[in-house]
């Protein structure tokens, strides 16, 4: 098991339990990202991921319920699947080849396209639905130092606007990021990401612009 395979199973299932909080009557809340309720939250993971994962690697993921019926059966559908391939020996052989991602290890790839946008939405979600919105501040600083080399990549996307100042990330190397503070991805990534409630295919890999009717 590597260091990857846990770090995931830890981002990964602070996600899963705040899905699983989440008051029945909250799923249609407005989220941080003006676009979004808290359901759209849980969309975006489960219709950005398995087509960008796949589209770079020999991964399948298998069919699970609709977002709208079971947001949590469709969040950990995704996510088991992604645990069982970082928990699997072989997959430390294998690699993710994308035209506009680059190519590395195939667990790499999962640990920079997806446990990083794992570990921010698990803020948009907490806040949307009025539950715990703590972060774990070294996760926090390892993501944001993680997307530094992709800025350019993520800024042509479309996804990001310009780049901000970070005046508050020595606080977040020491401190668990605290519910007072502006989302992780506001002050580490830069401006809010460019929301899509229904993301396509395309979405979030750098293949196309975000679109107001996605």
């Amino acid at each position: 098991m590597t260091e990857i395979a846990d770090r995931y199973r830890k981002i990964a299932g602070a996600f899963t339990q705040r899905v699983s909080e989440v008051p029945a009557d909250a799923w249609d809340n407005q989220s941080p990202v003006p676009e979004w309720t808290t359901r759209d939250v849980v969309r975006h993971l489960v219709e950005w991921v398995p087509p960008m994962i796949s589209s770079g690697s020999d991964v399948e993921f298998p069919v699970g319920p609709a977002v709208d019926d079971d947001p949590l059966g469709t969040w950990t559908n995704l996510s088991d699947t992604l645990q069982a391939v970082l928990d699997d020996p072989a997959t430390a052989d294998k690699t993710f080849v994308h035209d506009r991602a680059g190519t590395h290890p195939l667990e790499q790839a999962i640990a920079m396209f997806v446990m990083s946008d794992v570990l921010m939405h698990t803020w948009d979600l907490a806040r949307a639905a009025g539950l715990d919105d703590t972060l774990d501040a070294g996760e926090v600083a390892a993501a944001y130092e993680g997307m530094l080399p992709l800025d350019d990549m993520l800024r042509q996307s479309g996804q990001y606007g310009p780049a901000l100042t970070c005046p508050t990330m020595r606080r977040c190397r020491t401190s668990s990021w605290p519910s007072s503070a502006a989302s992780p991805d506001t002050l580490c990534a830069g401006a809010r990401p460019r929301a899509q409630p229904r993301a396509v295919a395309g979405d979030h890999d750098g293949s196309r612009p975000a679109s107001p009717t996605s």
